[in-house]
């Protein structure tokens, strides 16, 4: 559940600690061990995510206890799709580190993308459990999930998971596609996923159990509710007040957890975890958006609603606040979702859905027209490159492809993406690294080689470490860890545009250049008032500023060529990406110019406006 809270999951040492104690709580058949967002948070704070989970998974091994892992069939643990080969080994991997069962889906739920993935798993001696993500739209009917879970089962599927990731699902038609599976297969064993925001999970277990599923995901205080899945303490008694055979749970062990997790969150985690994450909230029941997403959403909005409001101080309007902010984007995520062909909300693509709600509300913001920035990775999505969509494209994005010359692709997504394990094997040893025990750290720069390289250089810990101390300093300034004003703007001044950085006193002071005079309205807070200095003046020389926050990367995978100095680009080529929201966004030049200076390093974090290459 760290993930649907926040953006971080407990060092290894805390997994360790609190591993004990959950096997005395006695009520668990099955712990989930690692996944998209575990793999990734861990290279992000400088941790190996190998040994975390062969660290994890061996105490729950040792007391009789399953553990599974969520993958995301062509994506893998990533965001975007991956080779054949290294999905192979991720399999492989896994088992040899300790993950009894893989729960696979794909957020389009093309049998094409979760087929080899049950193969692969099997051959590596796993139980395959087939995944169906599960929305509500005209498209997605009883009927359609019926005959999906009895294909995935004809593909070889050992167990079939009702994936309702945002907790929209509606109990009965629930109740029904389990009755359906159950009929068909009443030895199979069916699990079911739900999260609590939308307030449906405690109803749905309810009814999917009538209905004869097997498993029930379960979380406990202080990350269930919210978008976490429904209490434990709830739901045992319930299904025991309905008759149902259920475990006992050991009470002094479950304190001891409970104590534990608050203390991990004390420690770090609950920096990165929004106090809204534990609001139940029925204004998700419109968007459908997944409580895993909601989490990481959450975490990250902050910035997002600071360079909205950067933008309405420079034209003088009063800024937004967060819940405004929320408002705009379940309305964008409602009108964009259709448009798109109903692609299930599930990761990737809850996030490429909601990153292009939100880039359509920041854009018009900004005076500029709706579907004016979309990322490569939801273009592959729209063009049928990550599999078939449930539904059809609207007429608008449809001439939004052909104005770019974009084609749609209707072959097998895995041809997109040829073998590179000899690839990645040549580089490792170019570099010196070894491929690790059963290949694992092979597998994991396959995976992830942005993260892997960050991590192995050591700068994800510095910067993880950075971001914690800077978090608990505002924390400590402010009360809770969100910055007052903004720490940079960008002014036009008669027409000339002066990058300039933003510093405060404890006093109040005026503002010591010539701009606007609403500058300061960005802050809700009426007491200070931002001190402005001059940095980099634009006259010098041509910069393109980033359009977003993010990190910022020359290349996005080892077969591009990243630009340098002295390269000459054309207007419109891509010449860099920012990293923001999990997906690429590519970055074009402005001009025909020559690129006289990369102003940032890779992987380091950009603000939106921030000078990222200048050019003669």
């Amino acid at each position: 559940m760290w993930q649907s809270a926040g953006k971080y999951v407990p060092r290894i040492d805390q997994l360790v600690r609190v591993a004990p104690a959950i096997i005395k709580m006695g009520c668990f058949a099955r712990v989930e061990t690692n996944g998209g967002g575990f793999e990734q948070v861990n290279l992000l704070f400088g941790e190996n995510p190998n040994a975390s989970v062969r660290q994890w998974t061996k105490p729950f091994h040792k007391a009789g206890i399953q553990t599974h892992m969520l993958d995301r069939g062509l994506n893998g643990l990533r965001m975007s799709p991956v080779p054949a080969d290294v999905r192979r080994l991720f399999y492989k991997v896994k088992k040899a580190q300790g993950t009894d069962i893989a729960r696979t889906f794909c957020g389009l739920n093309d049998i094409r993308n979760i087929a080899p993935s049950i193969g692969y798993a099997k051959d590596a001696g796993m139980i395959s459990q087939a995944a169906l993500s599960v929305t509500v739209s005209p498209v997605h009917t009883v009927e359609y999930y019926t005959n999906l879970a009895l294909e995935l089962i004809r593909f070889g599927a050992d167990e079939i998971c009702i994936k309702d990731m945002a907790g929209i699902g509606r109990p009965v038609s629930l109740g029904k596609i389990v009755a359906a599976i159950k009929a068909a297969h009443p030895d199979l064993p069916v699990s079911y996923h739900s999260h609590a925001g939308p307030g449906f999970s405690v109803a749905s277990v309810l009814e999917v159990c009538k209905a004869g599923c097997d498993y029930i995901d379960a979380a406990m205080e202080p990350l269930s509710w919210g978008t976490g899945h429904a209490d434990i303490l709830t739901l045992l008694a319930m299904l025991k007040d309905a008759g149902f055979k259920v475990p006992e749970i050991n009470m002094e062990a479950y304190m001891e957890v409970r104590s534990l997790t608050q203390e991990f969150m004390d420690d770090f985690l609950g920096l990165y975890i929004s106090p809204k994450n534990r609001l139940m909230n029925s204004l998700l029941i419109a968007p459908g958006l997944p409580g895993g997403m909601m989490g990481s959403l959450m975490a990250d909005l902050e910035k997002n609603l600071l360079n909205i409001n950067n933008s309405r101080a420079k034209k003088g309007q009063q800024p937004m606040s967060q819940d405004q902010l929320l408002v705009k984007l379940f309305d964008e995520v409602s009108y964009v979702w259709p448009r798109v062909g109903y692609p299930p909300l599930v990761t990737p693509f809850s996030q490429y859905v909601k990153n292009l709600a939100l880039m359509n509300v920041i854009q018009m913001e900004k005076g500029k027209e709706r579907w004016s920035m979309i990322a490569d990775d939801i273009w592959d999505m729209i063009l049928g490159k990550a599999g078939r969509l449930p539904g059809e494209l609207a007429p608008e994005i449809i001439e939004k492809a052909k104005a770019g010359g974009r084609e749609s692709f209707t072959g097998d997504p895995q041809n997109n993406y040829p073998d590179a394990l000899e690839k990645f094997k040549k580089q490792m040893s170019e570099k010196g690294w070894g491929l690790g025990q059963d290949d694992e750290e092979l597998f994991e720069y396959a995976m992830h080689p942005a993260q892997y390289e960050a991590y192995k250089s050591g700068k994800a810990k510095k910067d993880f470490e950075a971001d914690v101390a800077k978090r608990k300093s505002e924390k400590a300034q402010t009360g809770n860890g969100t910055a007052a004003f903004p720490e940079s703007l960008t002014i036009d001044v008669n027409g000339e545009k002066f990058r300039v950085t933003v510093s405060y006193d404890d006093k109040a002071v005026a503002i010591a250049a010539p701009v606007p005079a609403t500058a300061s309205a960005v802050s809700p807070a009426p007491a200070v008032s931002p001190a402005l200095a001059f940095a980099t003046a634009s006259s010098g020389g041509r910069e393109l500023l980033s359009p977003l926050e993010g990190k910022f990367f020359l290349i996005r995978d080892t077969s591009e060529t990243p630009v340098k100095v002295g390269d000459t680009v054309k207007k419109g080529q891509v010449i860099c990406y920012i990293e923001a929201m999990k997906t690429y966004n590519a970055i074009q030049a402005e001009w025909d110019a020559t690129v006289t200076e990369i102003v940032v390093t890779a992987g380091s974090a950009v603000a939106e406006d921030d000078v990222l290459m200048k050019f003669s």
